[in-house]
C-alpha cells in the first residue's frame, strides 16, 4: 500500500502541490487525471522517490520512505517517450533488469517467457526492438518495468505516441495485464476516455491538488466540484451562471428548466449549471429538457462525430453530435440539454444536485 500523508512541493518558494492525502491499495489500477501542468507528472515522482516532499509523508506498506531516493525503492517506470535498448533482443531487453539484480538465470528466463506471454511478445522474443511496431515496442518496455516484480509501477501517458489503434489495443489489455499483479499501478492521463476505458480507481488533479479520488465510473458520475467535473470532461465542460428560485432554474439568457429529486429542495440563489458536450443535442430529450437558440462559431468533424461550437447569450458552448453535422457559422441552431446532465453547483463551485435523476448509460451519463 502506498500512502501520501499531508503532502507538499514547494519550488522556489512557489508551492507548486498539496497538501494532498492519498492511499493506494496493492493490487489496484490508479488513474491520474488533469490537464497538462495539473501536477500529474510532479506527484508520480514523489511518489518514486524522484524528489522528496516539503512537508508530509510518504510510506509503503507502512514504512516511512519520505526523502529515500527511488534507488532503494522498488519502482518501475514507463514513461511516453518509452526506450528500449536498439542493439538488445526483446528478451535480453526485457531481461536485463533482472541481469542487473543478479538474478540466476532460469529466474530469469522463466519471468521473461511469463510477462512475455502475457504482452504477447513471445513471437519477437529473438527480435531486436527497431524491427517491431510501435505498438510491440511499448509492450517491451511495459514488459520491462514489469519483470521487476516492482511494488510500485508508474506509467506517465505511456500510450501517447502510438497510432489510434494500438492505443485502443493496449488500453483494453492493460487491466488484464495488471490483474492480480499485488502491485500499485499508477497511469496518468489527460483524457477522460482513458481512463474510463481503464477503470480502476481516479483521482482527478488541478493545481497540484487532488479534487476527488474514487472508483473511476463513481467520480465520473458524481463530481463533488466543478473542477472534477472539468477534469472528466472532453471537449470541455459546458457552463453557464443561473438561478434556482423555487422548482425552477433559470440559465442565463432566459432558458428555464423545471427541477424534480433533491434539486426541487435547494435554496433559491445563485448557481452555476454545467453539462457536457454530450447532453447538449440536436435532438429533443424525451425528459424534456431545456431548449436554447445558440448561434454557430465553428464545427469540427472528425468522421464519427461533429463538436459544435456554439454561442448562447455571450456563453461558448460544445455540442457533440454523432455523424456529420457541416453546419455553416453564423447559423442559428436550435439545442435541447437532458435535464439528467444538468449538475447544479454553488458559487464555490461545490456540487449541489443534479437538476434530474441520472439515467443509466453505457458509458456517459
Amino acid at each position: 500500500m502506498l500512502t501520501l500523508e499531508g503532502v507538499t512541493l514547494d519550488k522556489g518558494g512557489v508551492r507548486i502541490m498539496g497538501p494532498l492525502d492519498l492511499t493506494l491499495e496493492r493490487g489496484s489500477l490508479n488513474v491520474l487525471l488533469g490537464p497538462t501542468l495539473s501536477g500529474k507528472t510532479s506527484l508520480m515522482r514523489l511518489m518514486a522517490g524522484l524528489d522528496a516532499p516539503t512537508q508530509g509523508r510518504v510510506l509503503v506498506d507502512g514504512r516511512d520512505v519520505t526523502g529515500a531516493p527511488v534507488q532503494s525503492r522498488n519502482v518501475a517506470m514507463v514513461y511516453q517517450q518509452f526506450i528500449n535498448y536498439p542493439s538488445l533482443t526483446v528478451y535480453e531487453n526485457i531481461a536485463s533488469p533482472l541481469r542487473v539484480a543478479k538474478r540466476p538465470a532460469a529466474e530469469i528466463d522463466a519471468r521473461v517467457k511469463s510477462v512475455a506471454e502475457l504482452l504477447k511478445l513471445t513471437p519477437y522474443l529473438s527480435r531486436q526492438p527497431l524491427s517491431l511496431s510501435g505498438g510491440q515496442q511499448q509492450r517491451t518496455a511495459i514488459a520491462r518495468a514489469l519483470v521487476k516484480d516492482a511494488s510500485l509501477v508508474l506509467r506517465d501517458e505511456p500510450l501517447a505516441n502510438l497510432d489510434y489503434k494500438l492505443r485502443e489495443e493496449l488500453r483494453a489489455e492493460l487491466p488484464r495485464v495488471f490483474e492480480g499483479s499485488g502491485a500499485v499501478f499508477v497511469y496518468a492521463t489527460t483524457e477522460p476516455s482513458e481512463a474510463l476505458l481503464l477503470g480502476g480507481a481516479t483521482a482527478t488533479l488541478h493545481e497540484g491538488r487532488v479534487t476527488q479520488f474514487g472508483p473511476t465510473i463513481d467520480v465520473y458520475h458524481n463530481p463533488h466540484d466543478l473542477r472534477t467535473a472539468a477534469a472528466f470532461s472532453d471537449p470541455p465542460l459546458n457552463t453557464v451562471p443561473a438561478e434556482k428560485a423555487g422548482p425552477v432554474l433559470k440559465l442565463k439568457g432566459g432558458g428555464k428548466v423545471q427541477l424534480a429529486g433533491e434539486a426541487k429542495s435547494l435554496p433559491d440563489g445563485e448557481v452555476t449549471a454545467g453539462f457536457r458536450p454530450h447532453h447538449l443535442l440536436l435532438d429533443s430529450p424525451r425528459d424534456g429538457g431545456l431548449t436554447v437558440d445558440t448561434s454557430v462559431v465553428v464545427t469540427e468533424l472528425t468522421g464519427s462525430e461533429s463538436y459544435i461550437h456554439v454561442d448562447c447569450e455571450g456563453e461558448r458552448w460544445v455540442a457533440l453530435a454523432h455523424g456529420i453535422h457541416n453546419v455553416d457559422p453564423g447559423a442559428r441552431l436550435r439545442l435541447h440539454i437532458e435535464s439528467a446532465g444538468l449538475m447544479i453547483f454553488g458559487r464555490d463551485g461545490r456540487f449541489l444536485a443534479r437538476a434530474a435523476a441520472r439515467k443509466e448509460r453505457a458509458l456517459h451519463g
